[in-house]
């Protein structure tokens, strides 16, 4: 592998992130090398909420996303990065004018995107956490509009997700939600996925862990293994809905439209966590666009 910079963008139902990273020597084995993240840059897209409101992403949507790719495209030149891929997740496989967002993007950002399925967005996920922690674990990535869970060898995507319920029930779930749960597990098998190491990935760990750790700016390495229990994460998900509208949005982590969501979110993985019998988990600052970067591994 090459020791140079290289690109992956990922486009979410709530967010675009840039990974800039570089493959270099494992600093506890020099024989081994090891993804390090160089430049992560997050900005709030919010192609969901069209897909939930009307089936299709809105012209003026496609501006404001071909205005973030620009300044992604002028990031990745000031640095020298080759944009190795561009994949669009959850909003794009639902909607109904993908090719003319496709078009726009790429024209944006001079390489064409790829609308990947739920199933393989959740193995490149996991392939990025069992890089950093090692085989025996489960991955789940909470995402806008969907969640993806995977350990290795099963892989599967469930259509719900932070900014998907967040449209559904507003910024805090009521008693619907129960109801909205039970009938939604009856369509998933957890089959492989229960009682093992639980690795929390996405915007709403990454939220819940600035949260926690009271850190105003993200910090991969202080976040990257951070172990909460049930009881941690009731404590923050009560402390938050305590809160109105604008304190909330002043926490750390809940700005750009995240602390509308941020509520839904925690809901929904307490809900994961107890269909899969855990009483703790730990956080994870790696995903999708950090699996895009490994060479495809050779099917069994």
């Amino acid at each position: 592998m090459e020791n140079k910079l290289q690109a992956t963008v990922d486009i979410g139902s709530h967010s675009c992130i840039l990974l800039i990273a570089a493959f270099e020597p494992d600093e506890t084995d020099a024989t081994k090398m090891k993804l390090v993240p160089k430049l992560q840059k997050v900005e709030i897209c919010r192609l969901g909420e069209d897909i939930y409101e009307q089936g299709s992403i809105t012209e003026e949507r496609i501006q404001e996303l071909s205005r973030i790719m620009t300044k992604f495209r002028m990031d990745l030149h000031a640095l020298g990065a080759d944009l190795k891929a561009v994949a669009m997740t959850e909003a794009m496989r639902r909607a109904s004018n993908p090719d003319q967002v496709i078009e726009a993007v790429e024209k944006a950002i001079w390489v064409k995107p790829r609308i990947i399925s739920g199933e393989e967005e959740a193995n490149l996920t996991f392939r990025s956490v069992r890089e950093w922690h090692g085989n025996d674990l489960v991955t789940i990535d909470i995402g806008g509009g969907s969640t993806e869970i995977s350990n290795g060898e099963r892989s599967i995507s469930i259509p719900v997700g932070a900014l998907k319920l967040f449209k559904s029930m507003g910024p805090i779930p009521g008693p619907e939600y129960k109801k909205f749960v039970k009938e939604t597990f009856k369509e998933v098998s957890f089959k492989g996925f229960t009682k093992k190491q639980i690795y929390l990935i996405g915007g709403t760990g990454t939220a819940l862990a600035m949260v926690y750790l009271d850190k105003a700016q993200f910090d991969y390495k202080a976040i990257e293994g951070l172990e909460l229990s049930l009881a941690d994460l009731e404590a923050v998900t009560t402390r938050i809905s305590n809160l109105s509208k604008e304190l909330r949005a002043m926490l750390p982590g809940l700005e750009n439209g995240r602390s509308d969501v941020i509520i839904c979110g925690l809901f929904w993985l307490r809900s994961l966590l107890e269909k899969l019998r855990v009483e703790s988990f730990k956080i994870s600052t790696a995903g999708l666009r950090f699996g895009l970067l490994y060479p495809p591994e050779e099917k069994k």
